[in-house]
């Protein structure tokens, strides 16, 4: 999310205890890295060999320092003193900007005081209109393409629209049906596209964003999909290409055809879940979808494989980071 935001000119500080690190590996090494995109990181020390802990965060509390400089992101210590915190600070945007990479300040135990925190809200949201329609009738063998299944969403979605592709298949044939400087293809980072759509919305309301999610993606961060029910970002539209399968590593089957995305998002505050597997309903949805306030899940119900010649960005990822960024600059100021 932090990280979307940052494509839409929005900087943004990542908190976490030191756990929460161990959580982002994956994201700092295959999004951030490839990407060059900066992000501050706040991290407090659980498990500090001076300071009494569990015993869960014993291993962590002596790695953290370690495992970031693993990773090549630079940092510091939290300053435990007030007039201290301003050169910090400097210091870390300094670097931040020159490097482009993310910059960690550990906070230990003490550094700050105690304060009472601001609670969003938390009630149950009534009448938001969300409702689901359609029913997946089309026989497994008889199902669209998913290249066929994005030509259709990248014809019929409005000219401005940002488009956020998940790693793997989906962003390769999205590049290869036609390259344009309002898509982002994701590398590595799998589960990270909906996320980094929903840090747009959050930088950029006005922005529409689509993103092209798989199955074993949405499935492995699904805790988004709470997230974004939460937040409702209205100009966001969450497609879902569901094969079943892991196709980017081998084809080995997915828990997909056991799970109803619909009910998923819809119990989660998505305003509108659609069920399709023909190209005619996808095209009169996401027609339909562009009209109505989001956030909108389409769950498409896709067939297996892919091009066996299918063709990868020629750019590299930062290249296509400053793309996207320069054109998410010129729409919707």
């Amino acid at each position: 999310i932090a990280s979307g935001a940052y494509l839409a000119g929005r900087g943004s500080v990542v908190m976490c205890q030191n756990s929460g690190l161990g959580n982002m590996v994956n994201p700092l090494t295959s999004l951030n890295f490839p990407f060059r995109i900066p992000l501050l990181i706040i991290v407090t020390l659980r498990g500090a060999p001076e300071v009494g802990d569990e015993p869960q965060h014993e291993l962590m509390g002596t790695i953290t320092t370690k495992i970031l400089d693993t990773m090549r992101i630079k940092w510091d210590d939290f300053p435990a003193e007030r007039e201290a915190i301003d050169p910090v600070l400097n210091r870390a945007l300094e670097t931040m900007k020159s490097d482009r990479m993310p910059y960690a300040l550990i906070m230990k135990k003490g550094s700050v005081a105690k304060t009472k925190l601001e609670k969003g809200y938390s009630g149950k949201r009534n009448g938001n209109g969300k409702r689901i329609e359609g029913e997946f009738k089309v026989s497994i063998e008889n199902r669209i393409s998913r290249i066929d299944a994005i030509k259709v969403i990248q014809k019929t979605i409005n000219k401005d629209c940002a488009v956020v592709a998940s790693t793997g298949k989906i962003g390769r044939e999205l590049f290869s049906i036609q390259d344009a400087a309002k898509n982002f293809y994701v590398v590595g980072s799998m589960g990270c596209a909906s996320g980094i759509g929903l840090g747009i919305q959050a930088a950029k309301p006005l922005q529409s964003v689509v993103v092209l999610d798989g199955d074993g993606a949405a499935l492995m961060k699904m805790g988004t999909v709470a997230t974004i029910g939460h937040y409702l970002p209205k100009n966001y539209l969450h497609v879902i290409l569901d094969n079943e399968v892991y196709d980017s590593t081998g084809g080995q089957f997915t828990i997909s055809s056991t799970v109803d995305f619909c009910k998923v998002a819809a119990a989660c505050g998505y305003r509108h879940c659609y069920r399709i597997d023909s190209a005619e309903m996808l095209r009169d949805i996401i027609s339909v979808s562009q009209t109505m306030p989001g956030p909108v899940l389409v769950h498409v119900k896709v067939s297996e494989g892919s091009l066996s010649d299918l063709g990868r960005p020629h750019m590299k990822p930062y290249e296509v980071k400053e793309r996207f960024i320069r054109y998410l600059e010129n729409t919707h100021n």
